[in-house]
Parts: C-alpha cells; sequence; structure tokens
C-alpha cells in the first residue's frame, strides 16, 4: 500500500513540476507557488527525485521574478547541498551579471566553468560579461571555447565577430562572421556585422550588400541606416546618403543620430532651411547632440545663416 501511494504522490508530484515548468515564462508568480506545493510534496513525502534541480528551477523562477536576493540564498543553498554544482554557480552568475556587479559573475562563471568545462553557456556568458567590461582579448579566448564545445551556436559567433572588428583582427572577424551567417543567414544583427567588417576591410560594395540585407530583414535597426548613408557620403553621394537615411527616419522616427546625419549631409546640398529643422529635431531628441554639435565642423557653413541663429 505504501509503495502505491508513493507512486500515486510521484506522479502528482510530477504533473505539479511539469505544469509549473510550462508557467515560467507565462505566469512566474503562479508558477512558484506551484513550485512550491511540489516542493512540499517531495519534503512530506521524501520522494526519490533530483531535490537540487527543484531548488534550482525555483531560483530560476524568483530571478524572473526580481526577487534576485532569494534566487542567491536558493542557488547557495543548492552549493550547500553540493558544492560541485555548476548550475548552482552559473545560476548566480547570472543574477549578478544581470545587476552589472560584473567581478562576482566573473568569479562565478569561473567557478562554473572550472566544475564543468564543457558547460558551453558558462563560457558565452562569461565572455559577455568580459566584453562589456572591456577585456576584450579575454572575451575572445571564451567566445572560442564555446564554438569548440557548441560548434552550431551562433550568437557565440556573432559576439566573437564583433570582438575581433573592436580588437582590427577584421579577417577572424570575417570568419566568424561567416560561420554565424552559415547557421543564421538571414539574422538582421550578423548581416549588420557582416557589413561592418567589410566596409573596415575596404570592401563598400560588400557592406552595401550586407547592409541592404539585414535592413531587409528587419527595418528597425537604425544603426544600418546610419552606416549604410555613411558610405554613400564618403563617396560623396549625399543625395543617396539622405535618400537612405530619410527611409531610416520613417521606420525609426525617435533615432536622434539619425536627424541629425541628415543634417550633415543636406549641409553639403546647401538645403540650410532643412538641415536646421533637422538639428532642432536632433537635439530635442538628445541633449548629448546639443553639446556635440557646437563643436561639428561640418555645420560651420550653417551657423551663419538666419535659421540657425534664430533656433540655436
Amino acid at each position: 500500500m505504501q509503495k502505491i501511494m508513493t507512486i500515486s504522490y510521484l506522479k502528482y508530484f510530477n504533473f505539479l513540476y511539469s505544469i509549473a515548468g510550462t508557467l515560467v515564462d507565462i505566469i512566474p508568480k503562479l508558477s512558484i507557488k506551484i513550485y512550491n506545493k511540489a516542493l512540499s510534496i517531495y519534503l512530506k513525502k521524501g520522494l526519490n527525485i533530483d531535490f537540487i534541480g527543484i531548488l534550482l528551477d525555483i531560483a530560476i523562477n524568483l530571478d524572473v521574478l526580481g526577487r534576485k536576493d532569494e534566487a542567491v540564498l536558493i542557488y547557495k543553498k543548492a552549493i550547500e547541498i553540493n558544492p560541485l554544482e555548476a548550475r548552482a554557480y552559473y545560476g548566480m552568475a547570472v543574477v549578478y551579471d544581470d545587476i552589472k556587479n560584473y567581478d562576482k559573475a566573473i568569479f562565478l562563471y569561473k567557478r562554473a566553468i572550472e566544475i564543468d568545462p564543457e558547460y558551453a553557456e558558462a563560457y558565452f556568458f562569461l565572455a559577455n560579461v568580459l566584453d562589456e567590461s572591456g577585456k576584450k582579448e579575454e572575451a575572445a579566448e571564451y567566445y572560442e571555447s564555446a564554438v569548440q564545445i557548441e560548434p552550431n551556436h551562433f550568437w557565440a559567433y556573432n559576439n566573437l565577430a564583433a570582438v575581433y572588428e573592436e580588437l582590427g583582427r577584421y579577417d577572424k572577424a570575417l570568419t566568424s562572421i561567416r560561420r554565424g551567417l552559415g547557421l543564421e543567414p538571414c539574422n538582421y544583427r550578423a548581416l549588420f556585422n557582416a557589413g561592418v567588417i567589410m566596409n573596415k576591410l575596404g570592401y563598400s560594395n560588400k557592406a552595401i550588400e550586407y547592409y541592404e540585407k539585414s535592413i531587409t530583414q528587419y527595418c528597425k535597426y537604425s544603426f544600418a541606416y546610419l552606416n549604410l548613408s555613411i558610405i554613400y557620403q564618403e563617396e560623396k553621394d549625399y543625395d543617396k546618403a539622405v535618400d537612405i537615411i530619410t527611409m531610416g527616419i520613417k521606420n525609426c522616427p525617435e533615432a536622434s543620430f539619425l536627424y541629425y546625419n541628415r543634417a550633415c549631409f543636406l549641409v553639403h546640398l546647401e538645403e540650410f532651411e532643412q538641415a536646421v529643422q533637422d538639428l532642432s529635431k536632433a537635439v530635442d531628441l538628445s541633449e548629448e547632440l546639443e553639446r556635440y554639435m557646437k563643436g561639428d565642423k561640418e555645420l560651420d557653413p550653417l551657423r551663419e545663416t538666419e535659421q540657425y541663429k534664430k533656433r540655436f
């Protein structure tokens, strides 16, 4: 009879656990309540299941709900039970990463990797934190490790390409972004990054092609319009540059730098009245641009106009 009851409770536990997992991203508060109910059954009935797994799921839910201090306490409890529980160190690292306590996050990600050298996501997010902290060389090393463990990790290739581009290692950046695009050929961020790299390598026509593809995939990414327009500006094709920026403004009307750059292009076309209107819009959206424009020599021809003097 006891065995039958245990099986019944185990089925009930599994049912609750499954429901809680389903609800974690939909109704996290309800998910926590169901996890706690499942935990109560586990504790009362002494079921033979992964207790640490339950704790980790509850901690993840608490983190999703913004109850980060409580999540950390649960992760620490899991580590008390098993000091070699890499998932708990990783989970804590994610919490500290989210609140930008990068030193703690780096320590905890590295501890997770020390315990489990095949933990691809720990390598990936450690690389992210190192990148955010300005430690580009070390970030590249960990992104490389992530793709060695998980060769189909698209975001690791994409981010690695961006890091190599910032380090000026354009050949390596190109290799990485090509591998990423091999996995997700229509990803707008990867297409954008490919455009950046191609332009740095001096292949402006290929850069244009990649920026245009990026915009086709996602028309709300304002930096694609900016970078594409700047290529035409450098070729002194200001009309084309204005056309590109205008399309960007239509799709991204809150992007202050698009108005600012269109103003600069319009100055070259001597369309001063429209240029002042764009500058006005840009500084309304960004106080930082108002400070920047005062030292921008590209706007010097505009400063003597009545429209500029009246507005600024």
